[in-house]
């Protein structure tokens, strides 16, 4: 029996506790859905006044467009077969660009960029080259940023490779989600592993260091066997990270999700069976298990920030960005500030009347309390490392953090008790617990109880 057969056959689901409930990934705390319009431009343009010169910075640029929609994906773009809505678009980032450089120029010092979407590359060559002149025109970067792009092989050719090389990128991320050809008709993703393959290596080929691969779990038609045989083509090409995510089935926010057929979808025991296989799998390979989902080589800096306790959770997912401010560009983008956290305008025609007039796009966010940072520290913790210092929280935050040790003190000894326990100075979450992080996480969260957000499956 092969290895992958083995492990197919040794797969067997775990049960636990709160397998099916629906929780939130807690890439921020508090989560979007509780972000309101009270915090605006002039909130945010205190905020980045208050910057000081040393402070080290990241951007996110968020290009809402894709010329093909994914239907499992939820994030906030809009297809279109024209590039004029695209290049209009442009011209409004490099506004907000201008604007943003303008208030930040006296504080803040760039230390890595993100480019999202949506699909940054369906930019043309020419416009990528004129994002980059226009970030290093308008923000001080440091010598060693890092620049990482979220790359569809589809859309790349070899213009947009050597565009992005040569504005600096140093990471790339391919959506590759499942090679089954069966599994990407049916969620509208038809990319061939020798398409992939080939954008692999031609980032390689021009100098990028590290390769993220994004594969996907819980989607239409997957089974065991397809999930180890794509995780096993991905292996081949040797990425230097790899992130594992369940499928997000919320067609009640995302209504292209409606054309997946429900009966198509794994259960939460098949979810599960599927998540613990390819995970086997790739730690098997010799990768370093990172949070939830995420892997890497054990000499990647991902891994060697995990090593030290300095991985840290943003809206890309697990990082080794220090940074405490986040800037966002584009429509719906996030910012995070040591004071809170603001969203832009979600609607792209909406975001570009904004910026067009030099204001901000800040539609709303939320001022964080020394509480929303303590239960944000704890369930940061969780999620990065599972498990945190009943020491360190006290020393952070006082007399919040020992109400925080109580509420913790309450769930080790309770019923749900399997979820978190208390060894030595710690809170811990079992090793066979741990698929279930976001679960234990949503434990302290304050707001989950009086939101109104739907959220997906915990695995």
């Amino acid at each position: 029996m092969s290895t992958s057969a083995a492990a197919i056959h040794a797969t067997r689901p775990t049960p636990a506790a709160g397998l099916g409930d629906n929780v939130p990934r807690y890439t921020s705390y508090p989560t979007a859905p509780h972000f309101h319009p009270g915090v605006d431009a002039a909130t945010v343009r205190g905020w980045m006044d208050a910057l000081a010169a040393d402070d080290e910075i990241s951007l996110y640029l968020h290009v809402p467009y894709c010329d093909r929609l994914c239907w499992f994906c939820a994030c906030h773009t809009k297809q279109t077969r024209h590039y004029a809505p695209v290049a209009a678009f442009l011209r409004s980032l490099h506004r907000e660009i201008e604007t943003v450089g303008g208030l930040v120029s006296g504080g803040g010092r760039v230390r890595a960029v993100h480019f999202g979407g949506g699909s940054p590359t369906m930019l043309k060559p020419d416009d990528i080259l004129a994002l980059g002149r226009a970030l290093r025109d308008r923000f001080d970067f440091l010598d060693d940023a890092s620049l990482s792009v979220e790359i569809d092989p589809n859309d790349m050719d070899e213009g947009r490779l050597d565009a992005f090389a040569a504005i600096g990128m140093t990471r790339a991320s391919l959506g590759v989600q499942d090679f089954d050809p069966k599994v990407q008709k049916a969620i509208n993703r038809e990319q061939s592993f020798a398409l992939t393959k080939s954008i692999v290596d031609a980032v390689r080929a021009r100098g990028v260091f590290s390769v993220n691969l994004d594969l996907l779990y819980g989607l239409p038609h997957q089974t065991l066997e397809s999930v180890a045989a794509t995780v096993a083509q991905t292996l081949t090409l040797t990425p230097d990270r790899l992130a594992l995510f369940g499928y997000a089935h919320v067609p009640w926010f995302k209504k292209h999700q409606t054309m997946i057929d429900e009966a198509w979808l794994p259960d939460s025991a098949a979810r599960l069976a599927q998540s613990q296989l390819a995970a086997r799998l790739i730690v098997d390979a010799g990768y370093e298990a990172l949070g939830l989902d995420h892997f890497a080589k054990p000499q990647d800096s991902l891994a060697l920030a995990a090593k030290s306790g300095k991985i840290r959770r943003n809206f890309q997912g697990y990082t080794e960005d220090q940074c405490e401010t986040l800037i966002g560009l584009g429509p719906s983008s996030i910012s995070r500030f040591r004071q809170g956290y603001a969203q832009n305008i979600v609607a792209t025609g909406e975001y570009e009347k904004a910026v067009n007039c030099g204001q901000l796009a800040t539609a709303r966010g939320i001022e964080l309390s020394i509480d929303d940072l303590a239960r944000g520290w704890v369930i940061e913790r969780l999620m990065c490392n599972f498990t945190f210092s009943a020491v360190d929280l006290v020393e952070r935050f006082g007399a919040v953090g020992q109400g925080l040790l109580c509420e913790a003190s309450r769930l080790a000894i309770s019923g749900a008790g399997e979820l978190l326990r208390l060894e030595g100075e710690s809170f811990t979450v079992p090793k066979e617990s741990r698929p279930l992080v976001r679960t234990v996480a949503a434990k302290f969260d304050r707001y989950l109880s009086s939101g109104t957000g739907r959220h997906s499956l915990a695995v």
